[in-house]
């Protein structure tokens, strides 16, 4: 009876092994804690975008709860990033006049590499993109920048998945 009962018992706990609670990082970033994120280049023509894309890059990695927010010499990594692209390409148009667009579909896309406080890149550089779409009112710039802020928040999502999850 009792070697059925620890028999049972044993089969029960192995089920669970491999599992733990709390934030799962990627193998190679195991000895990070903490990283510096400083504003991102701005390769685009949109003036100020980087900050906005940083910021929200922050908040996110703070939401996430993976590492913590440090300056730049008590960080244990640095997160590099480059704002690539801004693409702005027509996803519906006006029934019967294809020339006119109501609908456009906004990518923002930003590379980014992450180093070690000795230099040494931790991860290869890679590549994160946010999407948005937006109708059009009277004035498409206007539109345009006020969907800034959705794609900003979904690339901030992506790139902080891959970071954190390790892809």
């Amino acid at each position: 009876m009792k070697a059925s009962l620890a028999t049972v018992f044993c089969l029960v706990l192995s089920g669970c092994l491999g599992y733990h609670i709390g934030p799962v990082k990627p193998y190679y970033l195991r000895d990070v804690h903490t990283i510096s994120v400083p504003t991102f280049k701005n390769r685009t023509l949109v003036p100020r975008i980087e900050v906005l894309i940083t910021d929200t890059v922050i908040k996110q990695l703070q939401q996430d709860g993976t590492f913590q927010i440090a300056g730049g010499d008590n960080a244990d990594a640095t997160l590099n990033g480059e704002v690539s692209r801004i693409v702005r390409l027509p996803a519906r148009s006006v029934r019967g006049n294809v020339l006119a667009t109501t609908e456009f579909a906004l990518t923002l896309g930003v590379r980014y590499s992450l180093t070690g406080k000795n230099g040494e890149q931790l991860a290869p550089p890679s590549e994160a993109v946010g999407t948005t779409s937006f109708f059009v009112s009277s004035d498409v710039t206007t539109d345009e920048r006020q969907a800034l802020p959705l794609a900003t928040e979904d690339l901030a999502t992506r790139l902080v998945s891959q970071i954190s999850e390790g892809w």
